[in-house]
């Protein structure tokens, strides 16, 4: 078992290692097994994050894009982080969408409609790693685990991850946030059983 700050040094060091190919492969791996597991019927609002291109986080590009292609009655939505209150503001995302990059080097959209936390049904979740119950592992920061604190009771929480789930995270907290599914390569795991 091991502590969040333990398992994000081995994980990112892990994510990094990946081959663009690799990375490319996997992502596209994800994206077939969330389209494959979900109904989006019920989905109106899905929040999705943009990745970090330097820690080569999943390529979500391969969801959004296949969103706005066959389910353009679904809003994507993206983060912007508001560096006065340390919260993310979330923002309206499509083709068009202007993106810059942010002081951490994470594309976000410049401008755009603001959506109430409230509306969004589904958030893609970004980790670094997961446990067997549901518990995830960020990069420190807290945005995430915030935001998500936030919103609505019935809103999925999808984690997408590369790798397979650790058995523990030994210092999760009740106050985290679980996530609802993850998505690997492989298999969808799903903690709401």
């Amino acid at each position: 078992m091991m502590t969040k700050s333990e398992l994000r040094k081995i994980y990112l060091e892990k994510q990094k290692t990946l081959s663009e190919v690799e990375r490319r492969k996997r992502s596209s791996q994800i994206a077939d097994g969330f389209f494959e597991s979900f109904d989006l019927i019920d989905i109106c609002f899905l929040h999705v994050f943009l990745p970090i291109e330097k820690n080569r986080e999943v390529e979500t590009a391969f969801i959004y894009k296949r969103l706005w292609q066959n389910f353009p009655k679904i809003t994507t939505v993206a983060s912007r982080v508001d560096f006065q209150t340390m919260t993310l503001e979330n923002l309206r995302f499509g083709a068009d969408t202007k993106l810059v990059r942010s002081r951490w080097h994470i594309l976000e959209p410049t401008e755009g409609e603001l959506i109430e936390i409230e509306k969004i049904d589904a958030v893609l979740v970004p980790l670094l790693c997961f446990d067997k119950s549901g518990f995830r592992v960020g990069y420190g920061k807290g945005f995430y685990d915030k935001f998500l604190s936030e919103c609505r009771k019935d809103c999925l929480k999808i984690g997408l991850s590369y790798f397979a789930p650790v058995e523990k995270i030994s210092d999760a907290q009740i106050f985290d946030v679980k996530l609802d599914f993850c998505v690997t390569p492989e298999t969808v795991v799903n903690f709401e059983t």
